[in-house]
């Protein structure tokens, strides 16, 4: 397993609550497959354990009762047919291959499938500064500047007429986007159009 070791205070704060509960975990990017002992023990025997990796090896780690599906992330249709397979992801964390293509592609086929209160966390966003993972400073194809983009469409009740932004699924589906080195959380929630309330009688 290789995990920065700041990552394990973000897992803690947003995953606790899903502990001892039935819920599906997938993992994208699973290498020697030493993270998902690791998930096992942290969520419980109730938590459903998937893990994704382009790597034929990786149907081995199936040996240890853990679900393994091979496929490339930056393939739409085995995308599809992931979430024809196991419905409803209560957690989806992206630890795969890194690049914008991935990032990007894995985002808009699976963050649909995350549940109505789920998560979408985005690790080793770092790479969108580098150019040999399709990145750098502020290019506009980096999975950064498109999750910067996603604050706007987040925002998306607030614009004004001539500003572009409407309202979408995302905007509905989104409770907050949450940023930290490297990695990006973005936490789903049922979401209306924002009331203001005003109480009191102004003194002036």
């Amino acid at each position: 397993m290789h995990k920065w070791l700041h990552y394990f205070d973000i897992y803690h704060r947003y995953f606790h609550r899903y502990r001892g509960r039935p819920i599906t975990f997938v993992e994208i990017g699973v290498q020697h497959g030493g993270s998902l002992p690791m998930w096992q023990e942290y969520f419980g025997p109730k938590a459903r354990i998937v893990g994704v990796d382009i790597d034929q090896r990786c149907r081995a780690l199936a040996e240890d009762g853990f679900e393994v599906f091979i496929g490339d992330q930056a393939d739409a249709g085995f995308l599809s047919s992931l979430v024809d397979e196991l419905g409803s992801i209560d957690i989806l964390l992206d630890d795969g291959g890194h690049r914008m293509s991935q990032q990007k592609l894995s985002f808009h086929n699976l963050y649909p499938a995350v549940a109505e209160d789920g998560l979408y966390v985005v690790e080793d966003t770092h790479t969108s500064y580098w150019r040999s993972h399709e990145g750098g400073l502020r290019r506009e194809n980096t999975f950064i500047e498109f999750a910067k983009e996603l604050t706007d469409q987040l925002h998306a009740w607030h614009g004004e007429k001539d500003s572009g932004l409407v309202v979408d699924g995302f905007t509905t589906s989104t409770m907050a986007i949450h940023f930290y080195d490297s990695m990006v959380v973005f936490e789903k929630g049922r979401r209306e159009r924002p009331l203001a309330l005003a109480i009191g009688n102004p003194s002036f």
